[in-house]
């Protein structure tokens, strides 16, 4: 994968006033896998610290088409920091490799999945 084409997770940028239950989106593109799991760990960790109590965190996967053990461990332990803190994580938009990948591994259960992002 060149470096132009490397996952770019990040979380919304907070503009002002929002709604504690509005969801906080975050977009991830490229591939969730063993070589940006500790970028995407980043990332959701910030967006659990930023988001305000209560709101749901939406992992926005429409430009992510792959993920390996080491991405779905990141989600996995995104998952329980989410519950630890107050929040739920959802995953947007899932490829259908990842919802394959949710179902061998028998997570898919573990986290609410929205066929698209809202709003």
């Amino acid at each position: 994968m060149a470096a132009e084409d490397a996952p770019v997770p990040e979380a919304a940028a907070d503009t002002g006033f929002r709604d504690p239950y509005d969801p906080y989106v975050v977009p991830v593109s490229g591939d969730m896998d063993l070589d940006h799991a500790g970028e995407l760990r980043e990332t959701l960790a910030a967006a659990l610290s930023q988001a305000p109590e209560g709101a749901d965190i939406i992992v926005d996967l429409r430009n992510s088409s792959f993920c390996d053990s080491a991405g779905l461990n990141t989600l996995l332990d995104a998952r329980r920091q989410a519950v630890r803190t107050g929040h739920v994580l959802r995953l947007a938009a899932p490829s259908h490799q990842l919802l394959r990948l949710l179902e061998l591994t028998g997570a898919s259960s573990s986290f609410p999945l929205d066929a698209s992002v809202p709003g």
